[in-house]
């Protein structure tokens, strides 16, 4: 097991240098760069735009230099802690992604919990009960839930909150806490706030993993080696979880990969309704003012995030599934 673990971390290794190169070309792929974005934006609020300040901020950036030499010196940075400075904020990358980031992982991780609780227990009850009125109950809620987008359903929310509860379902922490330093009461603060948000964020997730679970599971259910535990006398539950449940995680298991940063990145625009001081906002603000060190980062840490979850996916169905093999 040792020996796999290490080889899939070495794997690992250059897929992130993969990463990172990908990254950077996503960020110089479109036309123009800061310095071009900059001089737009000048235009369009009608102030005079001077080519020598805009030739001395693309020299002081770098930007005339080639690519190759851009990314050697980004990567190269980055392997001694220093992520750059913003073109936009003026400010060190790292002071304006630390804070942003963390949240974001702390709101994609509470998500994904939330998801996991509610679709395994309803996708086995779903599986186990099929064509009962409680299954097309289930089923009907997980299709509006895979159909509703969910900026539509914090929108809801937020009407609904203000309207008849005459409450503010935005943001992360109360106004109080906002600007204060960390504490368990700005804490505690900050695990009330997050259930909207995640709530939100998890429907699609969920009703998702639902019909994943439930459709995997009536695989299991009917096989040879069911019908021989059957008989063997084991009691239903038991059964239930000893062997179709185990074999049936392997879906669960493997989005492990794509989930959590695809929840980070997805939820852009729940973010932007909700005014979530998370780094979705920052990232899109990033990306169209051609920010390249800001940009890059957070690219480079939902990679990173990737990678590293398809490594824990990899472990967990190597511990889960027997069939899978360390060779």
């Amino acid at each position: 097991m040792l020996e796999y673990i290490a080889r899939r971390v070495l794997w690992a290794i250059p897929f992130m240098l993969a990463a990172s190169l990908l990254a950077f070309a996503i960020i110089q792929a479109p036309p123009g760069d800061f310095v071009t974005t900059y001089a737009a934006k000048l235009e369009a609020d009608g102030q005079q735009v001077d080519p020598a300040r805009l030739a001395s901020l693309r020299e002081r950036f770098g930007l005339d230099e080639s690519f190759l030499h851009q990314y050697v010196k980004w990567i190269s940075a980055i392997f001694r802690g220093d992520f750059g400075v913003s073109f936009q904020w003026q400010q060190p990358v790292a002071d304006l992604i630390g804070e942003r980031m963390a949240l974001s992982v702390t709101l994609a991780f509470a998500t994904m919990l939330f998801t996991w609780a509610v679709a395994l227990p309803i996708g086995i009850y779903s599986a186990v009960r099929k064509y009962t009125v409680g299954d097309y109950v289930v089923s009907v809620l997980g299709f509006i839930g895979l159909a509703t987008p969910n900026f539509l359903v914090a929108i809801a929310l937020m009407y609904f909150g203000v309207v008849h509860l005459g409450a503010d379902v935005t943001g992360l922490f109360s106004p109080e806490y906002e600007a204060a330093p960390w504490s368990w009461e700005k804490f505690v603060d900050l695990v009330k706030h997050l259930i909207i948000p995640v709530l939100i964020i998890g429907t699609a997730s969920t009703a998702s993993l639902i019909r994943i679970m439930r459709a995997n599971l009536l695989d299991e259910l009917y096989r040879p080696y069911v019908t021989t535990a059957r008989a063997k006398g084991l009691s239903e539950f038991r059964l239930l979880l000893k062997y179709p449940v185990r074999l049936a995680l392997n879906p669960f298991v493997s989005t492990i990969g794509w989930a959590f940063p695809q929840i980070i990145s997805g939820s852009t625009i729940v973010a932007v309704v909700l005014s979530l001081p998370t780094a979705d906002p920052l990232m899109l603000d990033a990306l169209l003012s051609q920010d390249m060190y800001l940009a890059g980062a957070f690219i480079l840490l939902l990679s990173i995030l990737s990678i590293s979850g398809m490594l824990v996916s990899d472990v967990l169905l190597a511990l889960i599934d027997p069939r899978i093999r360390y060779r």
